[in-house]
């Protein structure tokens, strides 16, 4: 198991850089310096975070270019002919009448309260287990407006169906860790580093896998708290650093 921590601590050395930035879609919130900004353009880029990464930060530049790249300004102050222009805004299967909700909902939030942090609070509970209530609450939170299409629910993914919650955890990440590196941010100080569950998509599953982290077949909300209880055997304090080793032995290794 030690030599297993000394392994990974030295990938996440090497992938917790600045130089990771550029080809991930972190690259699209880091574009932006103003608090709300950053946490809107990491919300929507880690939603839209399927594909191609190239594709996935293209997409999140068109999207941003469309609210004159001042999200947070134009979720406050966009009247109703500034939503056409979202007409023919699509990504995969994340179509105008998702993006139209989405952007509905932030409006509505940001016009009461200073932080989307507030949005994942409501099932805070202090515990290093608290995830799965954090995350179930807050997509209640978020399609709580009566005028909520069904379709766009598939887009937030929520532990109590099963799903592996990997965007959201990932967008969750960015916002809470904080090192000296720079890559995540650290904005968020209500949810602790330590509660984190590791975003479990198919390069950190397979790589888990290979290294003896992961032991159940399927790939859902138990297999990424399985990967987190064993990452927290290596940083109790810490366990999502471990994010970066994983996946770059995946995605740039090959592992």
């Amino acid at each position: 198991m030690q030599r297993l921590k000394d392994f990974l601590d030295v990938k996440v050395a090497q992938y917790n850089q600045p130089g990771f930035i550029a080809n991930d879609p972190i690259s699209i919130p880091h574009r932006f310096s103003k608090k709300q900004d950053i946490e809107i353009a990491g919300f929507f880029a880690a939603i839209l975070a399927w594909g191609q990464r190239k594709t996935i930060i293209n997409k999140c530049l068109e999207l941003f270019k469309l609210m004159d790249d001042a999200p947070h300004d134009f979720l406050l102050n966009h009247h109703e002919a500034d939503l056409k222009s979202f007409s023919s805004f699509k990504h995969r299967t994340f179509n105008e009448i998702d993006t139209l909700y989405f952007i509905h909902f932030l409006s509505s939030f940001y016009r009461n309260n200073e932080s989307l942090e507030e949005a994942f609070l409501r099932g805070q509970n202090g515990l290093v287990d608290a995830m799965e209530s954090i995350l179930t609450e807050f997509r209640r939170y978020f399609f709580s407006l009566p005028d909520a299409p069904d379709r766009t629910k598939k887009h937030i993914a929520s532990p109590d169906r099963k799903a592996a919650c990997k965007r959201i955890n990932m967008y969750l990440r960015w916002m809470v860790r904080s090192d000296e590196n720079g890559v995540d941010f650290g904005l968020w100080k209500k949810i602790s580093p330590a509660q984190l569950v590791c975003p479990c998509d198919l390069h950190v599953d397979r790589v888990g896998r290979k290294l003896g982290l992961i032991t159940r077949k399927q790939t859902d909300w138990l297999t990424a708290v399985e990967l987190t209880q064993r990452l927290r055997e290596f940083d109790p304090d810490d366990p999502v650093k471990y994010d970066f080793a994983l996946f770059g032995l995946g995605i740039e290794e090959q592992f």
